[in-house]
């Protein structure tokens, strides 16, 4: 163990015993299951949480909800959507923009105060009213770049909510799922500070509340007695968040019993830890792993369709997945190849190095002016694997097959982050070429979210600026359409776009790798970023 390993556990030591969870405490009652993140600190607290999704999956949703929520239930299919806060909805007949809201009752807060539709009225201006008393520029950045086409919204009634959009957008739904309510009266209690909110500790509905908070350390949530819905109370006592952004650590601290379970554990050690009886949970679910191309970037090579072309060509897909030892399949597109919507693009993309490097001759590079690349990459974050060795695979590929130079700008993931809401000119964006952000592929406002030339950052997050018309007019087409049949055959024709005039190098989409003691039961992994804790137990 180096000596990074070394404090780590040191750290988490001290972090375990100061909440009485060291050693043989540890396997006492209350059920508590120990969680080691990837990311590089706890996820912000007060009902917006930062670190991408994993920040969402850990304290966003079982603390906060929202009025959509996402079906976790299943791992056999790709997760959908089902009533949360709202008990229905409905697209208004006469205007497909209007979407309402009809929200449940009988729902109180962490804090003890209702929620009704003033309580949403809150949240929103929270995010979308700048002038608000309560308005959160920090997760208001995150939650405008997610949901870029709110025009409007009011309160009908006590229990019926209004949200009107730019345009008729037929997945608003799967878009309502990003804005979380928390208590407005946790707001008033902290002098109207959302920093003082954070270590209240804040109030949602969810089926967990967070009941202990350290920064850079570790959170604390614990079942709420007096969740909603009742058939869906957690059966753990608590859960113990610890960030731990560096593969071996989380693997040195499951392995010694520090932790329960790890996120992303190292490819290498999954056989060994197979052997001394440890869990390893996989399964395939809407996500890539890209660099996103600065497209809209004038004086970046990427702004030429054929060296984007060419260096999907020249990547060599199946020695990635070997080096991940088969926690990911290879990408050729922004969903799977054998998935529906697909489409029946021109380009498939392999391993293809004579044909990337005509490309790449096409657009003016050679032996004697070779390509060359800036890259913005982290040393770990949400969904981001094992973005060290991965990248420097890739920049060996590129080089081997097709002559192309990578260099890289190494920074934190929120860092990076940052580059998802700005264009590909600004500092956000380190001078890069393209940063390797993985994201997701859930829905139709996925597509939207990142490739719409009208989501071009920093309205929205389409942060290379990719434009294509032939998208662009299928989408519109998509976004009026209201048959879930003919939506698929408008998802198949823009998609094909996506391949054929890549605004992303297609990489692999990842299998959601985790290991877990056996005392870990009941856990469902679900086709999904988000995952249902409420059903898991330790033995």
């Amino acid at each position: 163990m180096n000596w990074k390993n070394r404090l780590w556990g040191a750290a988490l030591t001290a972090a375990l015993m100061a909440m009485g969870l060291a050693g043989a405490e540890a396997q006492q009652q209350p059920k508590t299951l120990r969680i080691a993140m990837t990311a590089t600190d706890v996820p912000t607290t007060t009902g917006m949480p930062n670190n991408g999704f994993e920040g969402m999956r850990f304290l966003g949703y079982p603390v906060f909800e929202s009025l959509v929520l996402w079906d976790l239930s299943r791992a056999d299919q790709p997760a959908g959507i089902k009533a949360g806060l709202a008990e229905r909805w409905e697209q208004d007949a006469n205007d497909p923009r209007i979407w309402r809201f009809h929200l449940r009752r009988g729902v109180t807060f962490h804090d003890g105060t209702p929620f009704n539709a003033d309580a949403v009225l809150w949240n929103f201006d929270r995010f979308f009213k700048n002038d608000s008393p309560q308005f959160d520029a920090t997760g208001s950045a995150i939650t405008r770049g997610r949901i870029p086409v709110l025009e409007s919204y009011r309160k009908v009634d006590d229990f019926t909510f209004e949200t009107t959009t730019t345009r008729p957008v037929s997945y608003w739904p799967f878009l309502a799922v990003y804005v979380l309510i928390t208590s407005p009266n946790s707001f008033e209690q902290a002098g109207r500070d959302w920093a003082r909110v954070a270590a209240l500790p804040p109030a949602g509905t969810g089926p967990f509340r967070l009941t202990r908070f350290v920064p850079r350390q570790s959170a604390e949530l614990s079942r709420n007695d007096n969740y909603w819905n009742a058939a869906g109370r957690a059966k753990l006592d608590r859960i113990i968040l610890l960030p731990m952004p560096e593969a071996n650590t989380r693997l040195a601290a499951l392995r010694s019993g520090q932790v329960d379970w790890i996120e992303v554990p190292p490819p290498d050690a999954i056989g060994s830890l197979r052997q001394a009886g440890f869990n390893i949970v996989t399964n395939s679910y809407p996500h890539v792993w890209p660099w996103v191309f600065a497209t809209g970037r004038a004086s970046s090579p990427v702004a030429d369709v054929r060296v984007r072309q060419a260096l999907n060509y020249c990547i060599d897909r199946d020695g990635m997945v070997q080096l991940l030892n088969g926690t990911a399949e290879p990408s050729v597109g922004f969903v799977k190849a054998n998935d529906p919507t697909f489409g029946t693009p021109q380009n498939r993309y392999r391993l293809d190095p004579a044909r990337g490097r005509a490309l790449l001759a096409e657009a003016g590079y050679n032996a004697q002016r070779p390509l060359t690349l800036k890259v913005g990459i982290s040393n770990s974050g949400s969904g981001q694997m094992l973005p060290l060795p991965m990248n420097e695979f890739l920049q060996q590929s590129l080089q081997q097959n097709c002559g192309v130079r990578v260099n890289f700008d190494v920074v934190e993931w929120n860092t990076l982050l940052a580059a998802l809401r700005f264009p590909p000119d600004q500092p956000a964006w380190l001078g890069a070429d393209a940063v390797n952000i993985s994201l997701y592929s859930s829905d139709a406002s996925a597509f939207a979210r990142w490739f719409l030339s009208s989501n071009f950052a920093p309205r929205g997050s389409n942060n290379g600026h990719w434009k294509d018309d032939q998208f662009d007019a299928a989408f519109a087409e998509l976004e009026r359409e209201r048959d879930p049949a003919k939506i698929n055959q408008l998802l198949a024709t823009a998609h094909a776009r996506l391949v054929d005039n890549p605004p992303w190098l297609w990489i692999v989409h990842d299998l959601n790798p985790r290991a877990m003691s056996r005392r870990v039961t009941g856990f469902t992994s679900a086709q999904s970023w988000f995952q249902d804790l409420t059903t898991v137990d330790l033995r």
